[in-house]
Formats: C-alpha cells, sequence, structure tokens
C-alpha cells in the first residue's frame, strides 16, 4: 500500500489542512513529519472550523492515528491546549502518537528566539517567535532536548546546563537580559512528563511495521517548499525541511517506501514573514485577494502578503520534491476577475528567465513576466465535476498544470470538507 507525501509547493498557507483532512478518511496513518507550532492549518468540517498548529490533521479523521515524527519540535504546552481544546470539542485524541526522539520547545528557545528577532531590528528574519529556530540549533548543536529525556531527570538536568551555560551568558552581556534558572526549567519540563507519557511511542517502528502490514501512510509536512532551509529562499526560511526528503529523515521511513508526492498550490500565491515575493501585489488587486481568500496566518494572527500565481515556483516544487500531483485550492477566490495575471517566467537584469535563480541575489530583483488568462464570472462552490466549471476555469486550471509540470488531481472550490473535485484519485 502507499506512502504518501503531501507538501506545500509555495510559501506555505496553501490549505494542506483541507488535503490532508480529505485523504485522512482513507488513510490509517497522518505523520507529521518536520516544523512545529509555527505551521497553522484550517480544516472545516461542516460548520465547525479547526485550527491546528502542531497536531496532523489527521486527529480529525476517526479511525486515523495521528503521529508526531522525530522531525518536530514540540511545545508541551502548546500540544495540550490543542488536545484540551479539541477534546472538549468531541474529538478523539487518544490515538495520538509521539516520537520520544522529537525535540522540546524550552522557555529558554523561545526568550532566545525572541529577543534574537527583536534585536536584528530591519534585518529581521519574520519567525514567529515561538522558538522553532533556536530549538533546531540546539538539535544541531547536539544540546536540544528530546521527549525522552523527560523521563530521566539526570540526564535532563544536564542537558539544560550544557544549553543554559552559553545562553545566559548571551541573554546576560548581549541583550541585557535575566539570565534563565536550570531548576525552573528542569521542574517546568518534568511537569510534562506524566501527561506525555500516554502518547510517547517509538513512531519510526510503528511506521515502518505499518507499511509492512500494508497500511496507508500518509507524511504531512508543515510550511512550504520556498520556505525549506536548504531549497528555499534563504535565510527567510524556516529551520527545517518540509520538502519530500525531509518525510524520510522526519519520520524514519526509507525513500523506497514513498509512493507519491503531492503538491498543494493556491490558485494565487501568499506569503507571511520577511523575504523576496516577486508576484507580490500592492495594490486593490492583491487587497481583494487578501480578503475575499481570508488570508490571515492561522498560526501567527498576520495578514498575508498575496499575489497571483507564480509558475516558475510550481516548476521549481515540481523539481526539488519529485511531485506526481498537484491539489489546486482556493480557485473559488479568483471568481470575478475579468482577466487573471500568471507569472510564467521572470525577468532579471532585462534577461527573460524561466527558472528559479539559484543566486540570491538575482532573486531579490526578479520582476514577473505576466500572461494574461480569461477570468470567469460564475460561483463554483458547488461544482461536484472538473466538466462543472465554467469554461474559462477550466482553461485556467489546465494553464496552471501545464505550466507547472505534474497533473492537477484535485481542485478547491470552496473552504468545506465537501467542496473538492476529484480528478484523479491520490490512493
Amino acid at each position: 500500500m502507499p506512502a504518501l507525501v503531501l507538501l506545500g509547493a509555495q510559501w506555505g498557507d496553501e490549505g494542506k489542512g483541507k488535503a490532508t483532512d480529505l485523504l485522512g478518511g482513507s488513510v490509517d496513518y497522518v505523520v507529521r513529519y518536520q516544523g512545529g507550532n509555527n505551521a497553522g492549518h484550517t480544516v472545516v468540517v461542516g460548520d465547525q472550523k479547526y485550527a491546528l498548529h502542531l497536531l496532523p490533521s489527521g486527529i480529525l479523521s476517526p479511525g486515523c492515528t495521528p503521529v508526531i515524527g522525530n522531525g518536530v519540535v514540540v511545545d508541551p504546552s502548546v500540544l495540550f491546549s490543542e488536545l484540551n481544546g479539541l477534546n472538549e470539542r468531541g474529538v478523539d485524541t487518544s490515538k495520538l502518537l509521539i516520537s520520544g526522539n522529537a525535540h522540546i520547545i524550552t522557555p529558554y528557545n523561545v526568550t532566545v528566539d525572541k529577543v534574537t528577532e527583536r534585536f536584528l531590528g530591519k534585518r529581521k528574519i519574520g519567525t514567529t517567535g515561538r522558538g522553532i529556530g533556536p530549538t533546531y540549533a540546539d538539535k544541531i548543536n547536539r544540546v536540544g532536548i528530546r521527549v525522552q529525556d523527560l523521563y530521566d531527570e539526570s540526564i535532563l538536568t544536564q542537558k539544560v546546563e550544557a544549553a543554559l551555560d552559553v545562553k545566559n551568558q548571551i541573554l546576560t552581556k548581549l541583550y541585557n537580559r535575566r539570565a534563565i534558572a536550570v531548576d525552573q526549567v528542569v521542574e517546568e519540563l518534568l511537569g510534562y512528563a506524566g501527561k506525555l507519557a500516554p502518547y510517547v511511542a517509538d513512531t519510526v517502528l510503528v511506521l515502518n511495521q505499518a507499511l509492512e502490514q500494508d497500511k496507508v501512510v500518509l507524511f504531512e509536512g508543515g510550511q512550504g517548499t520556498l520556505l525549506d532551509i536548504d531549497h528555499g529562499t534563504y535565510p527567510f526560511v524556516t529551520s527545517s525541511n518540509p520538502t519530500a526528503g525531509g518525510a524520510c529523515t522526519g519520520a524514519g521511513v526509507g525513500p523506497t517506501k514513498i509512493s507519491r508526492v503531492i503538491g498543494i498550490l493556491k490558485a494565487y500565491t501568499t506569503r507571511v514573514g520577511s523575504g523576496p515575493f516577486p508576484t507580490e501585489l500592492f495594490d486593490e488587486d492583491g487587497e481583494a485577494l487578501r480578503r475575499i481568500g481570508g488570508e490571515r496566518g492561522v498560526t501567527t494572527g498576520r495578514d498575508r502578503r498575496c499575489g497571483w500565481f507564480d509558475a516558475v515556483i510550481a516548476r521549481y516544487a515540481t523539481r526539488v520534491n519529485g511531485l506526481t500531483d498537484f491539489f489546486l485550492t482556493k480557485l473559488d477566490v479568483l471568481t470575478g476577475w475579468e482577466e487573471i495575471p500568471v507569472c510564467v517566467a521572470y525577468e532579471i537584469d532585462g534577461k527573460r528567465v524561466e527558472e528559479l535563480p539559484y543566486s540570491q541575489s538575482d532573486f531579490h530583483h526578479a520582476k514577473p513576466v505576466y500572461e494574461n488568462l480569461p477570468g470567469w464570472s460564475e460561483d463554483i462552490t458547488s461544482a461536484k465535476s472538473f466538466s462543472d466549471l465554467p469554461k474559462n476555469a477550466q482553461n485556467y486550471v489546465k494553464a496552471l498544470e501545464e505550466m507547472s509540470g505534474a497533473p492537477i488531481s484535485a481542485i478547491g472550490v470552496g473552504p468545506g470538507r465537501d467542496e473538492t473535485i476529484e480528478i484523479n484519485s491520490f490512493l
């Protein structure tokens, strides 16, 4: 049975939650493999809207086992806040599994994130201030705290001491902040041990055994391709690998197990935070996309920057991830435009460039080259098949598919769970 990877093909916020939820009823496991509570997924079920930040979207699908993999960084306070919120709404969260090798976001990671971002001023990255980057830095520097460390007080204390040995020097001498007490951090973290215990598991073993037993496993990425630490618009990126390769390291499943890689594309483009964005709009069209599309960050609450569809980025995502399919979301938001511009190439120093430039400097100076496609005025939210769409909407989808380099197998025509046109089955 297939192992599927589902990820963002732009800068995140493409509607991965809707896509994961659509598949959730057909898969046995849904796995978050990277990121933390800096990723937000909105899922609409009937008249209920759920905002998920750390939990896999599959937690809303009965019969599906949600998994937080070893590549995720976990803020326990956020985790239990989300779990409690879902439990209060009648959602069963008892099947959740959390890797014992996942790293913990500590209070000092959050502090370092916030003071560093303020210190950078105009050069800030645009982080969410939730401690994600510093936690991944601790992981790489081998001073990170893992979930399993909460069950050995001696090891936990030694690791917190090692981490704060340097961080307190930075906080007090560079940022003029108070030092953080080791005992206070250890006590807070130990307070989560009992509550976490029912969920902690060897998820690498669980997932590989599931695949050997012909179970269907869906790997859900946070953020998006252009925010990947290696392949994104560095340094304006996240601190992990949302691209397809990250599913292997972040969940402990070999690449030969993955049979399909699905990229989520918004019918236009959005971005949260700092960094280059060639098709960004600063006019009435940009404001209309923001208003109609409800473009406000699920996790940050910040308005998203909005622009027209960028086919150069879509082609790049296809190449970097080895995409087999696209899920196109929010097509309904474009209803009402007489013409819809699509970026088909860039102009850089007077030259036409049709692929994403590897140079950060070139990308910063890239100007979009647009091709205008005819729009439509008909309401498409009730469309159940591709043929139900207005002709111009069909042509728009076909044009994006041809430009992007992979088939569009599903189309979101509204926010609801049932407002999706399935062209080709993902399973």
